[in-house]
């Protein structure tokens, strides 16, 4: 089973205060809007990384290495794993004794740092990925083909 901890890291990486000054600190509904839909590759404080998707309906799905070695998992929290509660982007993670809440802050028009809320030290840093180049395998080479060709 994945551990509570590995999911709210999984969480945290999904989203995720030690603010840049630049940073642009996003209410909960603007940060669901820049997330949506969107793949983006992590890096945490603790080593973790991964990359996932964060879905519409606040489901998750992607990679985590916890502490950035060992095997990588493939995870899937369902739909409404992350919620907007008032003005809080917060997940909903059966066996916690909390809900944790993030704070976003978009350090660019690609990328943003996630935390959780109290937990400043906490963090992960999201960049957008291509979805395309992630989902493109390259051509096999057909051995056959080309000895075919050079003859």
């Amino acid at each position: 089973m994945f551990g509570k901890t590995k999911r709210l890291a999984l969480v945290l990486a999904a989203l995720a205060c030690a603010v840049p000054a630049q940073a642009e600190q996003l209410g909960a509904e603007q940060a669901r809007t820049f997330v949506a839909g969107k793949h983006f590759a992590y890096t945490c404080f603790d080593g973790t990384n991964g990359s996932g998707r964060i879905y519409a309906d606040g489901s998750v799905a992607g990679y985590i290495q916890p502490g950035g070695s060992g095997p990588r998992r493939f995870v899937v929290l369902p739909a409404n794993t992350l919620q907007i509660k008032g003005d809080r982007y917060c997940a909903a993670l059966r066996g916690l004794p909390f809900e944790p809440c993030f704070n976003v802050n978009r350090t660019s028009q690609v990328s943003f740092r996630g935390a959780v809320s109290g937990l400043g030290f906490a963090y992960c840093d999201f960049y957008r990925r291509s979805t395309r180049a992630d989902l493109v395998r390259p051509a096999r080479r057909d051995v056959r083909a080309d000895a075919v060709q050079r003859d």
